[in-house]
């Protein structure tokens, strides 16, 4: 579907070690200075789903295809990147391109780690990226509204919505908040689209602790939950170098055996791509065959035939039916034959919304 999450903080915060820890196809050079990453490195990562594999035991496929996001490193930010300080101009346009935002912010202390900001503080180093982001945002809210308010004599009623819309967000955002938390309609939305505002992306925030507060946290997350409970945004707290140690081992008893130690039942990356998979409003639907059992990638509300379009845009032109199994029946009945004999397989029509977790098979003619 190409939608991204694009991973932001200050520099030297653990941005391109949790780059490297969750990408399954690039890794990004991760060293202690400033604008270590300057391109944005872009992988593909597999959304763990225990769905999936509990699926292939029972139908015993030739191969398991998982679901993939894809996450972009961007360079770290500094303030006065609105005003092109640092990288700014060039970090600001990588994340304009980003569904979603995964905000990496330091929670350690660590004299050997460079910081150019003072002592560690992570409510003060999001309100930098928050600060740079609402001023970029300000200066293009200005830019259009200008332009519309010369065109409102002309009683357009569209312009008027926008020239309204655009001074709600104006006053918005000189308050020093985020789009996001700004209650818009759908029609607010639409006027303002065509500026793909920084602050009106999802976010979720990382809180990259030292190794003794992995479980637990410390003063430092603790801090961060805090400064963001208003946003209802999530925070996940975890340790990046220990997350890129487990991801680097090939072999599962070794990380077994490793994750062990540290007393993890699943790598806290694990939590990290699921919460970024919600975060950008992705469900799941599953495809059960001899051959594969795959996972799909669809939008929250989307129909029988968007879904099927996803695996091939013919399945969407020659829509005919979907036969549906919901996940739980068909662990219960361990088989599509026993879940029909059973009566749990549906016969669905274009008007289905797909929900998560669906078994599903198309029929199509084209």
């Amino acid at each position: 579907m190409g939608l991204k999450a694009g991973i932001v903080g200050l520099p030297n915060v653990g941005k391109s070690t949790l780059f490297n820890a969750v990408s399954n196809s690039a890794k990004a050079q991760a060293s202690n200075y400033r604008f270590c990453t300057i391109e944005p490195n872009v992988g593909l990562v597999d959304v763990p789903d225990q769905r999936l594999n509990k699926l292939a035991e029972l139908v015993q496929p030739e191969r398991i295809v998982p679901t993939q996001i894809e996450i972009v490193d961007i360079a770290g930010l500094v303030k006065g990147a609105s005003k092109g300080e640092g990288l700014g101009n060039k970090f600001l346009a990588n994340i304009r391109e980003v569904d979603a935002i995964i905000h990496v912010i330091r929670c350690f202390e660590d004299e050997n780690v460079l910081r150019d900001e003072g002592p560690i503080n992570p409510v003060s180093d999001k309100d930098i990226i928050d600060t740079e982001l609402q001023l970029k945002d300000l200066d293009s809210v200005e830019k259009k509204l200008s332009r519309s308010e010369k065109m409102i004599k002309t009683g357009d009623p569209k312009i008027k919505l926008e020239v309204e819309v655009l001074k709600k967000c104006k006053e918005h955002l000189e308050q020093g908040k985020s789009i996001r938390g700004l209650d818009l309609s759908a029609a607010d939305k639409v006027a303002i689209a065509d500026l793909f505002l920084l602050t009106d992306k999802p976010v979720l925030y990382v809180a990259n602790v030292d190794e003794a507060s992995m479980h637990t946290g410390n003063k430092f997350s603790e801090a961060l939950q805090a400064a963001v409970a208003g946003e209802g945004a999530q925070v996940i707290v975890m340790n990046n170098s220990i997350e890129a140690q487990i991801a680097e081992m090939e072999d599962p008893a070794d990380k077994e055996l490793f994750m062990g130690e540290y007393k993890m039942t699943e790598p806290a990356l694990n939590r990290l791509i699921r919460s970024t998979y919600k975060l950008l409003n992705l469900y799941t639907y599953f495809t059960a065959g001899v051959q594969e059992v795959r996972a799909w990638t669809i939008q929250d509300g989307w129909k029988a035939p968007q879904a099927a379009g996803v695996i091939h845009t013919d399945f969407e032109k020659g829509f005919i039916k979907a036969e549906v199994i919901g996940y739980d029946d068909y662990i219960q009945y361990k088989s599509e034959a026993a879940a029909r004999e059973a009566g749990r397989l549906r016969i669905e029509g274009k008007e289905y919304i797909v929900k998560d977790g669906d078994v599903m098979h198309f029929r199509f003619n084209v």
